[in-house]
């Protein structure tokens, strides 16, 4: 195997595990047990813990922008196309919920931060709905504001459920909350509409 395809099959083994077991499962012994490496030989590739973590997060963020940007731009309203993404982001959130906090809540280093590094595509899912809150602003569905803090209020309520949910603080079934989402997302884009 050459250098490219082991850096990035050390990248698809952390992954698995931190999407099956966790942040916390992600040791440099372990990814090199599963690849048949040494942990000693992660280190051509990354130099430390943090860097494969930040590894795991790009190719994440990346291939969540990419299943997002297809169902968001293959037509039909805008509206339609919102609540697709709000689906997107409940699927993964909920699907793959160690995913879920490591991308969006875990603190660790190299971590995204607004609004510094949601600037210029940098945050990829986050750039798919900020380009739908463009759209809305450029076509008047929505009033003219700050674009990257009009996507944070928008998409900081359905976060939230999902946090409270995944803690248990939300006592529904997963249709329900699902469906409790939507009715929060849209009262709060319904606050945003051009009058």
């Amino acid at each position: 195997m050459n250098d490219q395809g082991t850096a990035a099959r050390i990248v698809t083994v952390a992954q698995r595990i931190l999407v099956e077991q966790g942040v916390e499962a992600v040791s440099m012994r372990r990814v090199g047990d599963a690849v048949g490496i040494t942990a000693m030989a992660i280190y051509r590739h990354y130099p430390n813990r943090e860097a494969l973590l930040r590894a795991v997060a790009d190719r994440s963020a990346r291939e969540l922008a990419e299943a997002w940007t297809r169902r968001s731009s293959a037509g039909g309203k805008l509206e339609e196309r919102i609540s697709g993404a709000l689906d997107d982001f409940l699927d993964v959130a909920l699907g793959s919920p160690h995913l879920y906090r490591f991308l969006m809540s875990d603190a660790w280093a190299g971590a995204r931060r607004f609004p510094e590094d949601f600037r210029d595509g940098q945050g990829p899912p986050f750039s798919v709905v900020t380009a739908l809150v463009e759209e809305g602003m450029r076509t008047g569905l929505l009033r003219e504001d700050d674009l990257l803090e009009t996507t944070l209020t928008v998409t900081s309520c359905a976060q939230g459920l999902v946090q409270q949910y995944l803690s248990g603080r939300i006592g529904m079934d997963e249709a329900d909350f699902r469906a409790l989402c939507h009715r929060s997302t849209w009262r709060v884009i319904n606050g945003l509409l051009l009058d």
